[in-house]
């Protein structure tokens, strides 16, 4: 991992590839590098910032009209000069940038070292290069066929751009199991990882699908084939992306920006699917599924991080509303337990960016076993919904901050859109409640936007709690999620050790750190078990715990309990988590600006999370 940008046209590369460096810098990283081509091939790189790479090569030459450019998030190697990318070939006649993992490496560089290869770095992707290069010459073929060659003794996931002195109209591109885009434009290609550095130049693009190769060289039309030489067809996408979604827009940062964009986010997931006047609600993206799903023994919930807590919001939803069981498991550990898939399972795959590896792998191994794969993803074109039997996108426009906000809140309103239409085929839930249901899932939008008022009271409690080592995040039903979603967010951007809990469980164990240190977030709305969660409350309190209470709007007996007060308006209990949600996204992203945190690039992650 984590950020591939590639140029080849009529223009100079250094200018495109250094934006387009920044435009990736979202998706997290450690290092960064550039090789352009021109006679020589010169290459930079720099552990660190895309800024320390452009100071860097301020007075060196940057001229040539191709090259490629690349963000490190280290997976072999520590963060330094000579690990991060791109990497030269023995000879110094190729250079490559890789995302991914070659997961037989040592293997293969064991044999190259025998053959007299030297390594200037400890990466995966030297031992790729080295092993093109080695194909090369001893079978005597082109690159093209070098690559596929090399690509086909490889284990692993990859995507990888390769540059070469000895073609210098030539870029290829290939990938396995990580993203890669191809921007078409007049008399110029460009190659990324996603297509936020290509949106201002070209709205044509090319998805690269697992195991495909692209041979673009200047002035010639893109062809792509397979590693077992396969000639495909390219097929070209527009893009939906405008250059104005992936800016800050006068906003401090993109995840703040990203808050205040959730009425609309919301109502865009929303839009075309929710008619109240006629009490419709239709997903058309899985219409063909409809009976499968209704008639599910069970559904089965795979995803990641913050994913996996908006499947654990969908368990609660569909339980509720469908009447039918639900398991939510981590991609990562569903996929190495042997896990019992039957035929008439679904599995909802979440993913915001589409390319998670451990939700991929997941999909791969329920499908094997026969079971329909529904997905709800938020990048078009994306893996996982090539992959899916079908689903639903979440339109939630990109989300650039490493921690996601809108996201989240998107894949809860599919959630909650599926599981109502789910509901309303089977007859598991009569029709004054549905069109209650629905009729306040319209109000949703209108109520964030209000939500988001109390900015400044957060603010205020912030500033008290910034400097706290631990905080606890408590709730009960849907809101037990939130509570998980809230200590993430604060782990994500502030490096605050947090931990949410169900509230009855506190006495289970973590009610032993309870002291005058610490901050206890209760979300304490008034529905359900809102008398119980008063008791959990007062259990802090008894032990002089500091209370931080998300409330329903008007509330009193929380009020004249909890130390600080922060109010969401009232709304049908199956949708509190999106409005609860709200509050616990600003108090993480205050926190982390007053303790001076990167916000939007929080240390170690990554946006995209295409490595297992």
């Amino acid at each position: 991992m984590c950020g591939i940008v590639a140029y080849v046209g009529p223009k100079q590369a250094y200018p495109i590839l250094i934006k387009g460096l920044y435009r990736l810098e979202y998706r997290g990283y450690d290092s960064a590098g550039i090789a352009i081509l021109n006679g020589d091939i010169k290459l930079y790189k720099t552990k660190g910032k895309v800024l320390e790479l452009e100071n860097f090569v301020k007075d060196k030459d940057v001229e040539g009209t191709i090259g490629i450019a690349h963000t490190r998030w280290a997976t072999h190697g520590e963060p330094n000069d000579a690990n991060a990318h791109p990497h030269f070939s023995n000879s110094k006649k190729l250079a490559i940038i890789h995302n991914g993992i070659i997961e037989n490496y040592a293997t293969l560089r064991e044999e190259l070292l025998t053959r007299g290869y030297v390594f200037r770095s400890n990466t995966d992707t030297e031992v790729l290069v080295h092993l093109i290069e080695d194909i090369r010459i001893n079978e005597k073929v082109d690159l093209v066929k070098a690559v596929q060659l090399a690509l086909n003794q490889v284990i692993g996931a990859y995507a990888i751009v390769i540059i070469s002195k000895e073609d210098p109209d030539l870029l290829i591109a290939a990938r396995k199991g990580s993203p890669l885009v191809i921007g078409i434009g007049e008399n110029e290609t460009f190659v990324a990882s996603d297509a936020t550095p290509i949106v201002e130049y070209t709205k044509n693009v090319v998805y690269l699908n697992d195991e495909e190769i692209a041979i673009i060289r200047r002035g010639e039309k893109l062809k792509i084939k397979t590693i077992k030489d396969i000639n495909k067809t390219p097929y070209i996408h527009k893009l939906e992306v405008n250059l104005s979604a992936i800016e800050k827009g006068g906003f401090d940062h993109f995840m703040l920006k990203e808050i205040y964009e959730q009425p609309r986010s919301i109502g865009d997931c929303m839009r075309g699917r929710l008619n109240t006047e006629q009490g419709i609600v239709s997903l058309g993206g899985i219409l063909d599924y409809v009976e499968r799903i209704k008639n599910a023994e069970r559904i089965i919930i795979i995803a990641c991080g913050t994913s996996w807590h908006a499947g654990l919001v969908g368990e609660y939803l569909f339980e509720e509303l469908a009447r039918i069981p639900v398991e939510v498991e981590y991609a990562s550990e569903f996929r190495y337990r042997n896990p019992v898939i039957r035929e008439n399972d679904v599995v909802i795959a979440i993913s915001q960016s589409g390319e998670t590896a451990d939700t991929l792998a997941a999909i791969e191994l329920a499908k094997s076993k026969g079971a329909t794969i529904i997905g709800i993803c938020n990048v078009v074109g994306s893996s996982i919904p090539r992959t899916t039997h079908a689903g639903s996108y979440t339109h939630a426009g990109p989300e650039i901050g490493v921690a996601s906000t809108k996201a989240f809140t998107a894949q809860v309103t599919i959630l909650t859109l599926m599981a109502l239409m789910i509901a309303d085929k089977k007859g598991s839930i009569s029709k004054s409640r549905y069109h209650q249901i629905i009729n306040e899932l319209e109000m949703i939008p209108s109520k964030v936007e209000k939500t988001l008022k109390v900015n400044d009271e957060i603010i205020r409690i912030a500033k008290l709690f910034k400097d706290s080592r631990n905080f606890l995040y408590l709730g009960r039903g849907l809101n037990f999620p939130v509570a998980l979603e809230g200590a993430l967010k604060l782990k994500e951007i502030s490096y605050i050790h947090a931990e949410g809990y169900p509230a009855a469980e506190m006495k289970h164990g973590p009610i032993a750190l309870i002291d005058e240190e610490m901050p206890v977030v209760v979300i304490a709305t008034n529905q359900g078990v809102y008398e119980k969660i008063i008791s959990n409350i007062e259990e802090v309190k008894a032990r002089k715990g500091k209370i931080i209470a998300i409330v329903t709007e008007g509330d009193k007996s929380v009020r004249n309990i909890a130390d600080y007060v922060i109010e969401i308006p009232d709304t049908d209990e199956l949708l509190v988590p999106l409005l609860a949600t709200i509050p616990l996204q600003l108090l993480s992203y205050h926190i982390a600006v007053l303790r001076g945190c990167n916000i939007d690039q929080p240390r170690n992650l990554a946006k995209s999370v295409t490595v297992e």
